[in-house]
């Protein structure tokens, strides 16, 4: 089928037909065309040569070239496509390395097998353009709620028709058992949109806690407005869901109109979620206060924050304590989802038994350590002191204010503590030393000796062992595993060392060792910094 003017107004006329009903650029479908027609050029002149096929927009007039390239004498590699510029002298006056020379030559008769390769380059290439289109038009939207219509089911996981395009629902995002059928209406959350080998894959969602927060945006106009804003969002999916919400007007109350006149808004909500209870919370800056509404619908007598572990502690009277934890512990579980916190319940009775025997604890380790009577002991512990180093170390005055000290008892108080504690770090570095223990790490400046102690029954026993250790191996921290958070033990976890200063330990060993330029962290520092600064002014 050689390309005569009797069909040359038909490429047209097809690209053009095939780019309507793609809905892509009809330019796209003549280039898919051009490289065809080049491809199956090169099967009738050969392989080697540089054939281009250009079709004109408007005459559709297919124009067929053989492009030679100059290059240097000992660079010609392919002598189809290439020249010496001794040989393109005979072609061009003056030829210079990397200019071309373009003959025209004969248009091809497409034989059976050609133009059957040229429409195999034209479908690939339609393709191509189509799953570049549909992921232009999907990646804005990730994070938004789609229709759709269910089209099959594939080993659990529904394909959606999305209009241009479709998308897949696994069963993991699916809401319970809920089930599908073909021509079903669907709504769900588009929660990523990404390239893959088959094209370009939108993900749905009708589990994700932003799906119910997309839903209420639409139900409650004030949410969309922006004079409402949903703070956190935790939910156990067709189940239960909490959401904390605020007002940006003190006229609103938010949760009023999340809930709507007769529960109208919040209705809307549960039915789309197949009857999942929504707890609507008002949000609050206070981490304590927020954290004693999350718990509703069980009181609070009193909240204790751990803000550097994570970890919050909730006392509630004894009958509130199965309220509290909920069912299979859903609503603590939701309570810790919504504040990021590590939340452990306690009954007064089991607060008071906690404290009696903190208290009997530090009253044994005085009256051993110190070799004081239980009543005096117990005064210490009393009057606030929890540890020996606070005993050793603490202003003379803060001993003098407690009732019945006088000068030279407070002075013997500490002697004692600080002979005490001295013993202790003899003993801690005779047994460090023992377990081989090198003067490289002894002698690192920040670490006690009972610390030391405590690295060496782990292994770690140089300088350079230190050095190597991540910064929650040493001070501790939580690893989410299945949804739950999972206590990660440091090694210096029990002498109270943060994250912050595991860091700043490990990275001074490291810098002493040679490991770490000093001048490259201030740089990266500085970088951060600006960073930051950029896009506080965005």
């Amino acid at each position: 089928m050689a390309i005569t003017s009797a069909n040359q107004l038909e490429l047209l006329q097809t690209a053009e037909a095939v780019a309507r009903e793609k809905m892509i650029d009809p330019d796209l479908v003549i280039q898919a065309m051009e490289e065809s027609l080049a491809r199956a050029a090169k099967s009738r002149y050969g392989s080697e040569m540089d054939i281009r096929v250009s079709i004109d927009r408007k005459t559709g007039r297919a124009s067929f070239t053989r492009v030679r390239t100059v290059v240097e004498d000992d660079a010609v590699e392919n002598y189809q496509a290439q020249l010496t510029v001794q040989q393109a002298k005979q072609y061009m006056a003056d030829p210079q390395v990397g200019d071309e020379i373009v003959d025209e030559v004969p248009p091809v008769d497409l034989g059976r097998i050609a133009a059957q390769s040229a429409k195999q380059v034209i479908l690939q290439k339609v393709r191509e353009a189509e799953r570049d289109r549909q992921f232009e038009e999907f990646k804005d939207r990730k994070g938004s709620i789609i229709n759709g219509v269910v089209k099959r089911e594939e080993y659990g996981n529904i394909i959606v028709d999305i209009g241009r395009g479709e998308a897949i629902l696994r069963r993991n995002e699916k809401i319970g058992r809920e089930s599908y059928r073909p021509n079903d209406r669907i709504r769900a959350y588009i929660k990523d949109v990404r390239r893959e080998a088959r094209g370009p894959q939108v993900f749905l969602s009708r589990t994700d806690p932003q799906f119910m927060a997309e839903l209420f945006k639409m139900e409650v106009p004030e949410i969309y407005d922006g004079i409402i804003e949903i703070k956190a969002v935790a939910r156990d999916p067709g189940s239960r869901a909490k959401i904390g919400v605020i007002s940006y007007d003190n006229s609103i109350d938010p949760v009023g109109a999340c809930v709507g006149m007769r529960g109208s808004r919040v209705q809307a909500v549960v039915n789309e979620l197949q009857g999942e209870k929504i707890d609507i919370i008002p949000w609050n800056e206070d981490q304590a206060t927020f954290l004693v509404n999350a718990l509703q619908p069980a009181e609070v007598s009193k909240v204790v924050i751990d803000e550097e572990g994570g970890k919050i502690e909730v006392v509630v009277p004894d009958e509130q304590l199965s309220l509290a934890i909920g069912r299979r512990g859903q609503n603590v579980r939701l309570a810790s989802q919504l504040t990021g916190l590590d939340i452990d319940i306690l009954t007064e009775a089991e607060e008071s038994e906690r404290r009696q025997a903190e208290f009997a604890e530090r009253t044994k380790l005085f009256m051993e350590a110190l070799d004081l009577d239980e009543f005096f002991a117990q005064l210490l512990v009393a009057e606030g002191f929890t540890s020996l180093e606070e005993v050793a170390y603490v202003e003379l005055d803060e001993l003098l204010s407690i009732e019945g000290v006088d000068e030279g008892t407070a002075e013997e108080l500490q002697a004692r503590a600080r002979d005490f504690i001295e013993e202790q770090n003899r003993k801690a570095l005779e047994t460090a030393r023992a377990l081989g223990v090198e003067d490289s790490l002894v002698q690192f400046e920040g670490l006690t000796p009972q610390m030391i102690e405590a690295l060496a029954k782990d292994g770690v026993k140089t300088l350079e062992d230190f050095a190597t250790c991540a910064d929650w191996e040493l001070a501790g921290g939580w690893t989410t595993v299945n949804g739950e958070r999972v206590k990660d033990e440091g090694l210096l976890e029990k002498f109270d060392v943060s994250l912050e200063e595991a860091q700043h330990l490990v990275m001074t060993a490291r810098i002493q060792l040679g490991w770490v330029d000093p001048a490259e962290l201030e740089a990266e520092a500085e970088a951060q910094e600006d960073d930051g600064e950029e896009e506080a002014e965005a």
